[in-house]
């Protein structure tokens, strides 16, 4: 978590429709010792204060319509990510690092597409690795024309490894590279500049330095012009979120987890609203960062990001929901019903970029639906976003015997609105290939659904007894806890993302499982590696098998 007056790296000016990013990384503002961030280079740090910013503008500054990203350096965008950052960090640290500057390249990009928030990149110098890769996620490259400002992808060539967030993907699915040409780029380590990055694809024009800041800004009105963000509405602030660690429990309103260290397992719960939804879209702007959807997802995102980054051995989340069904899907409905609203768009798309982090998440995801449950509507994302649903048939006989048998319900948000990677819905991944179990459930959207129909409509994995639930439940986890982790990742990974390719299903698929294979191989990660030796003068000494 992070905020304006805290940044270290990145400056942020807002000028009317326009806002300005300008990337200046302090050098010695590193988030762990042992590197300096030279040319511009950036570690996690400078990635979570770039975070920060495009929620912050999304959130708190309706009135921008362009974003323009630049650099704070003469002659120097980005260096990309350093070098000595990823030489020194473990295995996992450069997995989750990579993870993380993906999904915020996404959110830029989903931005542009689904907030009216056309991102710029003003590249005054060069933009090498990460740094290009940045400019990727931008709808418009601009490049400055110095005679000496380039773009370039030279990991391959110098590093041993890829380029970890995108870069490779970007330039052929989304700039449409020619193939060739882009196996050229991304193995000259200097790069291309003026008219070949242009006829190439690699920027959409370059300009000369006397005439750019005129470009720049022509590019930023224009973009301005065709967004439908509002005109003097007002911003909702993103606090500081209220988050307390005592022990063994993380707390927020409305989500809490609870961590068993010795079966490495975490209990997550999510909360449903105290009360119904404000009237109307002026009351729930009023509300801001305590409406209740978006304080869930807030409280959601961060412990994700958290548990991810910093708890590696806690392998299995067990998710639950508790409350009031009626109120969440009367929150379900007014997300629906206005929709329209700039403020509530931004709430219903980070809830699905939520959603997204946690499909992407190397963790086992069992959900547990007993009664008292609020898996409904949009809490049901969560269960359906489960490796597994484990949910009771009837009630605990030996306490809560008076209670209400547990049920679930769909809505439509659950059939569209919340789309995982690969462009499907939950329930269009569950049943990939099986369009009458689809268009089954499908007829039963509003209705609740016990165990019974639950099971016969192939929506939770299992329904038992009170008898059996709990042993089995237990034996459940026990076992998964007993199976490989790298295992696991890989299975749950192939399983989550069913049917067409996209960008990001490549990005956090294809170009991860190779980058996580490259990371631990001794040409590049091994003592005589090309990351070691970057800046040492030596080439790295490569075993030349290819494997």
């Amino acid at each position: 978590m992070t905020s304006p007056d805290r940044y270290r790296h990145w400056k942020l000016k807002v000028d009317g429709e326009v806002a300005t990013v300008t990337l200046r990384v302090d050098e010695q503002g590193g988030l762990v010792p042992g590197y300096e961030l030279k040319m511009n280079s950036y570690d996690l740090g400078v990635d979570i204060e770039l975070y920060d910013i495009v929620q912050r503008l999304r959130f708190e500054h309706p009135e921008v319509k362009a974003v323009v990203m630049t650099g704070g350096l003469d002659r120097m965008f980005c260096a990309g990510a350093n070098i000595r950052m990823l030489a020194q960090s473990s295995h996992a640290w450069k997995v989750n690092f990579c993870k993380f500057t993906n999904e915020t390249r996404n959110g830029i990009e989903d931005a542009t597409e689904n907030s009216g928030q056309t991102w710029i990149a003003a590249l005054n110098g060069t933009a090498a690795g990460g740094g290009y890769e940045l400019a990727l996620a931008c709808d418009q490259i601009v490049l400055v024309d110095d005679g000496s400002s380039a773009v370039s992808l030279p990991e391959v060539p110098l590093l041993g490894v890829l380029p970890g967030t995108g870069g490779l993907t970007r330039v052929v699915d989304k700039r449409h590279v020619r193939k060739d040409r882009a196996d050229l780029f991304a193995t000259k380590a200097e790069g291309y500049r003026g008219s070949t990055a242009v006829e190439w694809g690699l920027v959409d024009a370059t300009v000369p330095r006397n005439a750019f800041d005129a470009e720049i800004a022509r590019r930023a009105r224009e973009a301005a012009t065709s967004s439908k963000r509002p005109s003097g509405a007002t911003g909702v602030t993103l606090t500081p979120l209220d988050r307390r660690d005592s022990g063994d429990t993380i707390t927020y309103p409305y989500v809490s987890a609870t961590v068993d260290r010795s079966t490495h397992r975490v209990e997550i719960t999510v909360e449903g609203p105290n009360g119904a939804p404000p009237a109307d879209a002026a009351a729930v702007l009023a509300q801001g960062v305590d409406y209740w959807p978006l304080a869930v997802t807030r409280a959601l995102d961060d412990l994700i990001l958290h548990l991810r980054t910093n708890e590696l051995e806690l392998g299995i989340w067990v998710l639950r929901a508790v409350g009031d069904a009626e109120r969440v899907m009367a929150y379900d409905a007014q997300l629906r019903e206005l929709a329209d609203d700039w403020f509530v768009n931004e709430v219903r798309h980070y809830y699905k970029r939520t959603l997204k982090r946690l499909d992407v998440t190397s963790r086992s995801l069992i959900a547990v639906i007993d009664p008292g449950t609020a898996f409904v509507g949009l809490l049901l994302e969560l269960a359906l976003a489960a490796d597994r649903q484990y949910m009771l048939e009837g009630v605990y006989t030996d306490r809560d015997s008076d209670a209400d048998p547990a049920t679930i319900r769909l809505s439509e948000s659950n059939d569209g609105d919340l789309p995982m990677g690969n462009g499907l819905s939950r329930l269009q991944s569950r049943f990939w290939g099986d369009e009458s179990g689809l268009a089954a459930v499908r007829a039963r959207i509003g209705e609740s659904l016990d165990a019974a129909a639950a099971v016969e409509l192939g929506l939770v994995t299992m329904a038992l007894d009170d008898i059996d639930f709990e042993d089995e439940l237990r034996i459940v986890l026990e076992e998964r806890a007993s199976l490989s982790p790298d295992a696991l990742t890989g299975m749950e990974a192939n399983h989550r993302f069913v049917g067409p390719e996209t960008l990001e299903t490549k990005i956090f698929g294809r170009l991860t499982a190779w980058q996580n294979w490259i990371f631990i191989r001794p040409n590049a990660s091994g003592p005589d590696g090309a990351l070691r030796r970057y800046g040492s003068g030596r080439k790295g000494d490569y075993d030349l098998k290819r494997v």
